[in-house]
Formats: structure tokens, C-alpha cells, sequence
């Protein structure tokens, strides 16, 4: 009897161990980088429908540049390029515009 309830004893905290040792589990925090390979070919701008920034951080130490393609394809950008930088800083732009408030007459 007392083998049985050492036995749960040592279970049980082996559990509380493991469980208080994990990491948090959250499917909206993303722990690695995205892209694992980069493009520094030019795409012409009429192939692209979207750009995706995703900032440095935790999960990955260099801002990430996610061009979403007419044909649906995902292509990670070399953010080090001279025309990404041209593009980041033309997106950049274009939303800093969209968030100042216009004055009323």
C-alpha cells in the first residue's frame, strides 16, 4: 500500500513538474521565423497583391517581408535589397497617410 501511494505521489509531482515547466501554448504568437529562405529578384509590381511586415522580435531577429503574389503565391523577400527597401518604405508611407486624420473645413 504505501509503494502504491508513493508511486501516485511521485506522479503526480512529476506532472505538476512538467506542466509548470512548459511553455505557454497560444496559436496567435508565432516562435519562429516565417521565412526561411529569401528573394532579391525583382517582381514586377502588377504580379503583386499584398506585402506582409512582420517586425523583428522574439520570434525572429530581422523583420520579415511577405509578398503575396496575383497567382496566390506567398514569396519571402529579401528585406536587405535596395528595391525591398524601396517597397517597405512606399508601404510604410501609404498606411502613415491613411492614419492621419483629415481636417474638416
Amino acid at each position: 500500500m504505501k509503494k502504491m501511494k508513493l508511486f501516485v505521489l511521485l506522479t503526480l509531482g512529476a506532472l505538476v513538474v512538467l506542466i509548470n515547466g512548459m511553455p505557454p501554448i497560444s496559436r496567435d504568437i508565432n516562435t519562429h521565423c516565417r521565412c526561411l529562405q529569401v528573394e532579391s529578384r525583382i517582381i514586377p509590381p502588377e504580379s503583386l497583391k499584398s506585402i506582409k511586415l512582420v517586425p523583428e522580435g522574439p520570434h525572429c531577429a530581422e523583420t520579415e517581408v511577405i509578398a503575396g503574389l496575383m497567382s496566390g503565391e506567398k514569396v519571402c523577400l529579401n528585406p536587405r535589397s535596395a528595391w525591398v527597401k524601396k517597397l517597405v518604405h512606399f508601404v510604410l508611407e501609404k498606411q502613415l497617410h491613411k492614419q492621419k486624420p483629415k481636417n474638416q473645413a
